[in-house]
């Protein structure tokens, strides 16, 4: 990012400074650490109409008596005369009563040429009882349609009544709007052509309120009267009913002689007509010299060719009554009347257009439901306007054949679209233009561009989506996939990736049309870029997600083929979903999973395990999981295969991202699930070792100047000696240490029963160090790397079976809480399983069992396992993380890689075994299976389709405008500015004192570690078990936090990511993990959250003094250096959350400090060893030669190590004898000693400033130059008679400021400056 800051009045170097932020890398702020792993809620599907309808009977009854005036109403003259555009008075009576019924046909057919028409012309009461009834009975549960044309008769009685004719047409006979209802029944639409029609709407309103309401007298003569049946009759199924009124109660028809006397039936049936003919009618008829009727009569074309003009008008037409009701209803009322219907949204798009012309003639259509006035939308002026455009040819076209000219509207409305996606939010109202758009994807001029700005639209957010389903689009983009156009194929892979992540029901529907098929052929096409790619097979991956029929068809479009084929390719976002494809494609389906085993998979996706991309790798774990856990017939192929698996998983237990790990987690369940008992008896060995380790003595390391010894602890506390030589893999000499040992640490993994054990030595041949959980100790330290986890997962020793409950017991002690919990589920229930199925059982029948082993060729027999111990009563979580604190059940040893019985499994009861004390069968254990556990990663993953991936949220500063850009902006200003005022005291440091004491107070314990935060004044002080943060220039607390690092543990390592920008803290503590917490000062209202944790050495050595974890982090490079108690100085990829590499450190003892160049290449590396020695590596040479030198001049244990960062930097370390030596990197020998005061335990080396600050246990700290020169010597608190201050326990400079903080042991934290500064 750059800038312009000119009006800063900054120089170049400044600007250069300040653009360094903006160049910094941040870490730890992926989509994966700032958001909650779950999916999100699911579109409700009210775009979708639970049933489609479709009017398959329509009676037409016409009441003419041509020839006859009705007596009520008096017509003028001339008058109103065309029926269905037929003069009646224009032949005889009968004849023209028949063409008007022929014609009144022949309209309704053009929009619903399919239904069952039935004319009755000037009809009695018995004739529409029976049309009707008969209608009704063949139309079974679908719509009828009654259009009653009651010109010549009178106006509808005030009670609701029509009228027809007697069989001599001698009189009018009323007909009851009950009756009619009761003979049409529902569902059923009415359409009435009569004046005063708006009578039989409020008479049928007035009769479903009485429905509502039946009395108990009209449903006990509910068979006598069809009046009262119909008073029974449901509320929901009158309100079933549509009806069409063409005018209201106290309104006549218009009787215009210009106007046909139907004009509402004109309106319903031949829209384009009557449009065209009002149009002429009015003044801007008259804007086009030479128009009149007759030629508008004669426009070239049919309606349903869109490539005329007559074709074009309706096609116009038609998209703009739409956009009129989609922006005017009620979505609901939108699907009912214009999606579930096409004869009823046709009807009701025209009644848009009757309100508009009937209310210039003082009529207003009515309708039931009700319609909100839409005669004066603005969108009329857009069909007024396609009219004059068009009709402006016809002259041209009419007399000299010109060819026509297609109307621009659609282009024109697509860029009103266009313009409002470019402003467009789900904070402004929808687009307008959305269902035109849905109509121009039927034309092949304009559909790429459509397609294009309706993907635009759908990426904004599922609202969007929700929106454009609401209007219709689903049924059009699904045919679209019959289109072979090369062009559409990224468009169309776009549109149903945003359709699929916010309504996953679709996928029935392109499995029905076979439209899996298109996204095959994409996801196979190595010319489609990968971006698209990626698309097709989140879409594949959805319709096969939960969906049998989805995975049949898509096995047999040979998916897995197809994904395997691409697993390698560069897109990290297509390998992700290609295994997410993978996975659930053969989830709980067998035959997909065996397809998966001929193309060997398994094997294939074992590459994607090192993936740099985390998500990558969880994608990975989630399908081998997958993969192993839904087999469900088991047989020595299937059980080799999901050993293999097992075995290779296993590995991803040290995995940095949390998400890999739960995933693991999760495969692992599976695994239990599929060999549960082997599991059980794998655990009761566990627990058995446990119980056995008790009474064996603690074998540890005692830290002395030559380095680690081994020392044995007796039980009584007492120590001896181990023997002589090394011992083991651990190459440790054998020595006593006096006074015995004092501190010693237990990893978690061996409080949760995964500590090495004499199984262990019989089958890797290593040294048996075991470890006493019950210790009187203050803190309890990890075993070494032989008897560690590591060296349990070692695939050369045990089987599946072993491993993988150590991996579930490693991570049921994982940093992170979710994976915790939920191994700790997994062990809990096997644990459970195992020591119930270990009771003294009596054996009803028999006492022998046979055993067979599944795939192994030895069948050694088992011994059963007995117990006297009753099981626990309750799943106490205690009891069962630690079964070494509870009596075990004393049983037969075995080894781990014995092989269990395929026919029986060894710990199930069976049908002939009961108790020894209980008559009844005991209670079944709640096994694994019938507890499925999952994660919400794919759910997760979906999200990122769901919300806009053009505009990604990382992409936010390409917005200069935008807030988080000002936010931004403002920090790396500030921190440019503080750099720069630092800079003066930087140079004044050297030469003046620093013990102006400016901040001191008490923390909550005695503090380990304490750091500045570089650009706020705050300072974080880690205790054992949390950080305390503090505002050293107001002198407040201002939060408080846990670590939640285990009990017997201590935080021994705090670094601040992402300083200049989003500052994280980073604490690591003495159990090898290292936690990532994210507003540590507890500002916001979700508080300190832990964004990240893994275990970044798995692999501690026991000792009486350690150094605990020791880690560096490097902004730049978003690397993290860790070491500590190990030999081996690790390299992490905190952006790729992987390990990089291991660089063995070469020495016997621990390391204590690390230092890395300031330079940009940071090649070099300083480690600070608890020997005494400063080795110096070079990370550009390959790690087993990359240590380039060691500087032996120390006695005792280096206390700090660090490298200047200037070109000729030096290198600067410390030991604990208090002398500090400066070397040069080319040189073995010191250049430079100060000599300090015996028994340090911090020092300090400002990066900028000429200072060096050390602090001892001799109460004092003491400040120098490089030089050599006193500079402050503190002992004492300020004030009147100030205490002397405690024992130092950890010093630190601030990063660019001249200001030291120190903690002591008496939990006093202190900071200090020069003296110009207040005290606070």
């Amino acid at each position: 990012m750059t800038g312009d800051y000119e009006d800063l009045g900054l120089t170049p170097e400044e600007e250069l400074d300040l653009e360094a932020d903006w160049n910094l890398p941040l870490a730890f702020t992926k989509q994966r650490h700032t958001e909650k792993i779950e999916g999100t809620t699911t579109l409700t599907q009210t775009w979708r109409m639970k049933e489609r309808m479709k009017t398959v009977s329509v009676a037409l009854v016409i009441c003419l008596n041509v020839g006859v005036d009705p007596p009520d109403i008096v017509k003028t003259q001339p008058c109103a005369r065309l029926e269905c555009w037929i003069d009646p008075l224009s032949t005889s009576p009968q004849k023209a009563l028949e063409g008007i019924g022929a014609n009144l046909q022949k309209q309704y057919e053009r929009w619903q040429p399919r239904a069952r028409y039935k004319q009755s012309l000037d009809p009695t009461v018995d004739e529409v009882k029976k049309l009707c009834t008969s209608l009704r009975r063949n139309a079974k549960e679908e719509r009828v349609l009654f259009h009653y044309n009651g010109h010549g008769v009178p106006k509808p009685t005030v009670n609701g009544e029509i009228w027809v004719f007697n069989k001599s047409y001698t009189q009018y006979i009323p007909l009851s709007v009950y009756d009619l209802h009761s003979w049409m029944g529902t569902p059923s639409i009415y359409v009435y052509d009569c004046s005063n029609a708006g009578i039989i709407l409020k008479s049928f309103r007035d009769f479903s309120t009485q429905g509502d309401k039946p009395t108990e007298e009209a449903a006990l003569n509910a068979s006598q009267t069809s009046t009262s049946s119909l008073a029974s009759t449901s509320t929901t199924a009158v309100k079933s009913c549509i009806q069409l009124a063409s005018c209201g109660p106290n309104e006549l028809l218009p009787m215009s002689p210009d106007l046909p006397a139907d004009l509402f039936t004109s309106c319903l049936t031949t829209p384009i007509k009557i449009a065209l003919r009002w149009y002429v009618l009015q003044n801007s008829g008259k804007l086009i010299s030479g128009l009149t009727q007759e030629r508008v009569d004669r426009i070239p074309g049919q309606l349903n060719d869109r490539r005329t003009m007559l074709g074009e008008l309706n096609w116009i037409f038609t998209a703009i009554t739409d956009t009129i009701a989609w922006n005017v209803l009620p979505r609901d009322l939108f699907q009912k009347l214009f999606r579930q219907d096409l004869l009823v949204a046709s009807l009701f798009r025209n009644f848009l257009l009757a309100e508009r012309i009937m209310r210039t003639y003082n009529c207003t259509p009515v309708s039931c439901p009700a319609l909100p006035p839409t005669y004066q939308h603005h969108m009329w002026q857009a069909w007024d306007l396609a009219l004059d455009l068009c009709l402006g040819q016809l002259g041209d076209i009419l007399d000299n054949g010109a060819s026509f000219k297609h109307s621009p509207f659609f282009a024109e409305q697509l860029t009103a679209f266009q313009v409002w996606l470019n402003y467009g939010s789900i904070d402004r109202n929808p687009p307008e233009q959305l269902p035109i758009v849905l109509q121009v994807l039927l034309s092949q001029v304009h559909r790429l561009r459509a397609l294009d700005l309706l993907g635009l639209f759908l990426d904004l957010g599922p609202w969007a989506v929700s929106l454009a389903l609401s209007v219709g689009i689903f049924p059009y983009v699904l045919k679209l996939l019959q289109s072979s156009a090369r062009e559409l194929r990224p468009l169309l892979v776009f549109i149903w990736a945003k359709i699929l992540a916010v309504d996953n029901s679709c996928q029935a529907d392109l499995v029905k049309d076979n439209g899996h098929k298109y996204f095959l052929s994409v996801l196979a096409d190595p010319y489609m870029p990968a971006e698209h790619r990626t698309m097709a097979a989140f879409v594949l991956a959805m319709i096969v997600n939960n969906y049998p029929n989805g995975q049949e068809a898509a096995m047999k479009g040979n998916l897995i083929t197809i994904c395997l084929e691409q697993l390698l390719d560069p897109a990290h976002l297509l390998r992700q979903w290609l295994a997410l494809c993978l996975a659930k494609v053969w989830t709980n389906f067998s035959a997909a999973r065996w397809c998966g085993v001929r193309d060997i998979a398994h094997e294939k996706l074992y590459c994607l395990l090192d993936d740099p991309e985390p998500q990558v790798r969880a994608a990975t774990v989630f399908a081998l999981g997958t993969f192993i856990s839904n087999s469900t017939e088991r047989s020595d192929h299937a059980n080799n295969i999901d050993h293999t698996v097992g075995m290779k998983l296993v590995n991803m237990v040290n995995d940095g991202s949390p998400l890999v790990r739960k995933e693991l987690a999760v495969a692992l369940g599976g695994l239990v699930q599929q060999f549960e008992t082997q599991f059980a008896a794998v655990a009761y060995q566990f627990m058995e070792e446990e119980r056995l380790k008790q009474t064996t003595p603690l074998l540890v390391t005692g830290v002395t100047t030559g380095g680690w010894n081994l020392v044995n602890v007796a039980s009584d506390g007492g120590s001896s000696s181990s023997g002589s030589g090394s011992s083991g893999s651990a190459g440790t000499k054998a020595s006593t240490k006096p006074g015995g040992l004092k501190t010693v640490a237990l990893s978690p993994l061996q409080s949760y029963n995964s500590s090495g054990g004499s199984s262990y030595e019989s089958l890797s041949g290593s040294v048996d160090i075991t470890v006493i959980p019950n210790l009187p100790s203050e803190r309890i330290k990890r075993v070494s790397s032989s008897t560690s986890l590591t060296g349990i997962l070692n695939k050369s020793l045990g089987n599946v079976f072993t491993n993988g409950w150590s991996t579930l017991l490693h991570l049921a002690t994982d940093p992170f809480p979710d994976i915790q919990n939920m191994a700790k589920s997994i062990v809990n229930v096997v644990n459970l399983k195992a020591k119930m199925s270990a009771q003294p059982r009596q054996m009803k029948q028999s006492t022998t069992i046979s055993h067979s082993a599944p795939a192994s060729p030895s069948n050694k027999p088992i011994i059963p396992i007995m117990s006297e111990t009753p099981p626990p009563s309750t799943h106490d979580s205690s009891a069962l993380i630690n079964p070494s604190t509870s009596e075990i059940p004393i049983g037969s040893k075995y080894r781990y890689s014995t092989q269990f019985s395929r026919s029986r499994k060894m710990f199930d009861k069976g049908p002939s075994v009961v108790t020894a004390d209980e008559k009844e069968e005991e209670p079944v254990v709640p096994l694994v299976k019938n507890q499925p556990m999952a994660t919400e990663f794919f759910s997760w993953c979906c999200i990122h389709f769901a919300q806009s991936v053009k505009r990604l949220p990382e992409d936010h500063d390409l917005d200069l405008e935008s807030s988080t850009h000002h936010e931004r902006e403002f920090k790396f200003i500030r921190n440019a500015n503080l750099r720069r005022e630092a800079r003066s005291e930087q140079l004044r440091a050297g030469l003046g004192r620093l013990d102006e004491e400016i901040f001191v107070n008490k923390n909550t314990s005695l503090p380990t570690v304490i750091r500045f935060q570089p650009y706020e004044p705050n300072i974080a002080v880690a205790d054992k078990e949390g950080v305390s943060v503090w505002n050293w220039e107001q002198g407040v607390h201002i939060h408080h936090f846990a670590n939640h690092n285990p009990r017997n543990s201590r935080i021994t390592s705090m670094d601040f990511i992402n300083a200049h920008d989003k500052t994280l803290l980073l604490t690591g503590s003495d159990d090898g993990a290292v936690r990532v917490w994210n507003d540590f000062c507890g500002l916001t209202e979700a508080g300190t959250q832990l964004l990240t944790a893994w275990q970044a050495l798995s692999d501690m050595l026991p000792s009486n003094r350690g150094s605990g974890i020791v880690t560096e982090f490097e902004q730049e490079s978003s690397h993290l250096l860790v070491s500590g108690d190990v030999r081996l100085i690790r390299l992490w990829d905190v952006n790729r959350e992987m390990k990089l590499r291991d660089i063995p450190t070469g020495a016997d003892s621990c390391v204590t400090s690390l230092s890395t160049h300031q330079s940009t290449d940071r090649s070099l590396l300083i480690a600070g060893c608890g020997d005494g020695s400063v080795r110096v590596y070079d990370r550009r040479i390959p790690s087993p030669d990359c240590r380039i030198m060691t500087l032996r001049e120390h006695k005792g244990w280096v206390v700090k190590v660090h490298m200047q960062g200037c070109t000729n930097g030096k290198i600067v370390s410390a030991s604990a004898a208090g002398d500090v030596r400066f070397w040069d990197p080319r040189s073995t020998e010191s250049i430079h000693t100060v000599n300090t005061a015996n028994g340090l335990t911090a020092l300090e080396v400002h990066p900028y400033a000429d200072v060096i600050a050390c602090g001892s246990v001799n109460q004092m700290i003491r400040v120098f130059n490089t030089s050599g020169d006193s500079l402050s010597v503190i002992k004492y608190h300020e004030g009147f008679m100030g205490q002397r201050i405690g024992a130092v326990t950890c010093l630190a400079f601030h990063p660019y400021k001249v200001k030291l903080a120190a903690g002591s042991t008496d939990s006093f934290i202190t900071v200090h400056s020069t003296p110009e500064n207040k005290k606070r």
